[in-house]
Formats: structure tokens, sequence, C-alpha cells
């Protein structure tokens, strides 16, 4: 077995932008950080016959990136029918209202305060435009109003920030909740072995071809973890900061703040299942 083929969820290598399954097309905005990663996945989505696309996650208020991805769309024969928002994060959302002005479309997000029209989303919601087929998906934990959409005939989802496709996320308490984040990638397990879903389409980083074995390698890193927090607290530690430099001290420290919202949302959950 190759190094890559050992890596959780089996990342897709090449060229991040660009086609990805059939019915989708990723154009990665130029916000590459510690924190991005490579940049945000804007995410065109459309069926092979269709003059109308998807856009999901505009991303961050730039507008060479929102003009790229609307000429993206052009250069395949499609107008942008509808932009839908995973969260409301600025990596993802902050643009979300210039594109509208582009595109003339309407914004839907679970978050009434991100919508540009009546229309929000919701679970069980199931998006049509130029004939897809998306299913809403709600997926907190990351954020409270996070969401993912279910691309059947493609056998994917779109994650957002709930699955990436390198490394793992931040459970950006208080907002996020680990015991929801817990509960989310059950679910997207379930989607996995009973809907044949195998391919995740993230908001940051490659393509992963491995669906359950990339949702299997969150679900045991968090248990290390906050059996790591846990012991952490049980040695004496009592502050976020003192647990973060305890357990994440092989981690690059400019990521330190991010681990300490994760933390924080650790201890809230050991705290709230009587573990501490």
């Amino acid at each position: 077995m190759s190094d890559a083929a050992a890596l959780p969820g089996q990342p897709r290598g090449g060229v991040l932008s660009g086609p990805a399954t059939t019915r989708t097309v990723n154009v990665l905005a130029p916000n590459a950080s510690a924190m991005t990663l490579d940049g945000t996945n804007t995410w065109i989505v459309a069926e092979p016959d269709s003059d109308l696309a998807v856009v999901i996650d505009p991303g961050p208020l730039d507008d060479a990136h929102l003009r790229a991805v609307v000429a993206t769309a052009e250069r395949a024969g499609r107008r942008i029918g509808l932009t839908l928002l995973t969260h409301g994060h600025p990596d993802h959302a902050e643009g979300a209202a210039r594109f509208a002005e582009l595109t003339g479309t309407k914004v839907r997000a679970l978050d009434p305060a991100l919508r540009l029209g009546d229309e929000g989303l919701a679970a069980g919601d199931v998006i049509t435009t130029g004939g897809l087929e998306l299913r809403v998906v709600p997926t907190p934990g990351h954020t409270a109003d996070s969401l993912s959409f279910h691309l059947p005939a493609d056998q994917a989802v779109l994650t957002g920030d709930t699955v990436l496709g390198r490394g793992t996320t931040v459970v950006a308490h208080p907002d996020g909740r680990l015991g929801d984040y817990l509960d989310t990638l059950r679910r997207l397990r379930s989607l996995a072995v009973d809907d044949g879903v195998h391919t995740v389409l993230p908001g940051h980083g490659p393509v992963l071809e491995d669906a359950q074995g990339a949702v299997e390698f969150y679900l045991a890193h968090r248990a290390h973890r906050l059996a790591q927090v846990e012991t952490a607290v049980e040695s004496g530690l009592r502050t976020s900061a003192e647990v973060v430099a305890a357990v994440y001290a092989d981690v690059d420290r400019s990521l330190w703040p991010a681990a300490e919202l994760s933390v924080r949302a650790q201890l809230e959950y050991l705290s709230e299942h009587g573990l501490i």
C-alpha cells in the first residue's frame, strides 16, 4: 500500500481547481492560509445537459475570484441560477452578497442573516435548480449553522468545513458543540454506509475518494483528543490554554488559538457528561 492510499479518506492528488465529479467543478479561492489550507473551494454544481448551475460557497470578498467563478460557468455554457452556503464563516460566505449582485441570484442558507431572498434551507430540503437533486443535510458542530449537500447522482457529499480534504476541522466553541459534531459525523457515516456516498467534496483541501474512511478517521481522532483532554484535566490542568499547551504540543503554535476553541468544546462536553 502506498503512503497516499494510507491517508484518511484517500485524498485525490493533482490540481485542486477544475472538474471533480460528473456534476461538480471547483474554483479555488486565492486565500490560502494555515486555517484555510490551499484556499476555499467554491463549488459549481450542474447537471451535464443543463444551462443552469448552483454555486456552493462563493468564498471571500475577492472580486477577481467571484468573477472567475462566473466565467468558469459561462465557459461551460451555463449561468448561475442559485447560491448556497454551507455556513457563515467569512472565508465561505463573505463574498455571497457581491456574488449575488454579479449573478442576480438568491442566496440560501440556514442562518436567516446570511440569506438574500425569502427562502432559507432546512433539513430535508431538496434543491432542484437546473434538474439537480441536491439534498440538504444538517451537519452542526463546526458551527451551529453548518450544512452539507448530498449529491446522490455522483455518490458525493459537499461538506464545507465539517470534513476537510486534509487534516481535521475545528469545533468553533461556543457556537460549535462537540456533541453536535459527533452526531454529525455519525450522520455522514450513515450516508456512506447506507446511501452509497463515497466522495467527499470539502470546503478546503483535496477531494476525498473514501468518505467512510474519512469519517471513521474523524471519529477516532475526536475520541483520541477527548481522552487526551480528560487525562490532562485529571493531571491538574484547569484552563483551556493549559490543556492546549499539553495536548497540542506537537502542533504549530499558530494553530493553538483554533485548537483552544476545540478544547473548550471538549471541556464543555466532558463536563456535561459528568466525566470531569
